[in-house]
């Protein structure tokens, strides 16, 4: 899974706009977690809040359900933004060093210049590159809205998990291997998983059910910058250029 340049960025941002309506979208991340048995020695850092063992899977997809980048083996205890956050993908998306795009005008307009972000849910934290929902209280119809695109990009990670999950039937069940042999197993199948995509496509039905947990969204610290980011995709999305015919009925 080698790193994007600029050029493979905007050729993924450009299919997420097509298949999902989101523009200037680089990837949609999420966690997931791989039941395992108890690890030796471990006490509780691999016993999560659904009270089984397991490590984490974090992985970042493309709208062609495509694992661009994983980070395998977090400890099960540990919330989806602080995997994140130790991540080396966490890292230099911080540090800048991911070799995103410059700033682009959206879809039918010629200002703001807006970066290129990666979508999640509200177990991330908001930033200049990262994008979250609004809390779900009292939203306008603009929020709701923004929710709804949202969720139409980020769903496509969670369906990358139902289609490795469904295609790999080992991560059904907890797996009973010693810790760094599960991890190695984990890493092959999300390989395997692009392998396979690339040459049968997908089948969505093997995406609507499976057995990997997401995490407990954790309490995050939203980012000015990204708080003024997220309100521009808000605005432009009940734009007459941003807008989708169908979003009201939908929210």
């Amino acid at each position: 899974m080698a790193q994007p340049h600029k050029e493979q960025w905007k050729e993924i941002a450009d299919v997420f706009q097509q298949t999902c309506q989101f523009p200037n979208c680089a990837g949609a991340i999420d966690g997931k977690h791989i039941r395992i048995k108890k690890p030796v020695r471990s006490g509780s850092q691999y016993y999560n809040y659904k009270k089984y063992f397991s490590f984490v899977l974090f992985a970042m997809c493309d709208a062609n359900y495509s694992f661009r980048y994983i980070d395998v083996g977090s400890y099960g205890s540990r919330s989806d933004s602080a995997v994140f956050a130790h991540s080396d993908f966490g890292k230099m998306l911080q540090d800048k060093v991911l070799d995103l795009p410059e700033h682009t005008a959206l879809p039918g307009t010629t200002s703001p210049a807006m970066p290129f972000v990666f979508v999640g849910d509200e177990a991330f934290a908001l930033g200049e590159n990262l994008m979250r929902p609004y809390s779900s209280r009292g939203l306008s119809l603009a929020r709701r809205v923004f929710n709804y695109r949202l969720t139409r990009a980020r769903r496509v990670v969670e369906c990358a998990f139902g289609i490795l999950a469904n295609k790999w039937r080992f991560l059904h069940t907890p797996i009973h291997l010693k810790l760094e042999t599960a991890i190695s197993a984990v890493k092959a199948a999300c390989v395997l998983h692009n392998f396979v995509r690339a040459r049968d496509g997908y089948n969505f039905e093997d995406s609507l059910t499976h057995s990997l947990h997401s995490h407990r969204p954790s309490v995050v610290r939203d980012h000015r910058q990204g708080a003024a980011v997220r309100e521009q995709f808000t605005a432009y999305f009940i734009s007459p250029h941003g807008a989708l015919p169908w979003q009201l009925d939908a929210i």
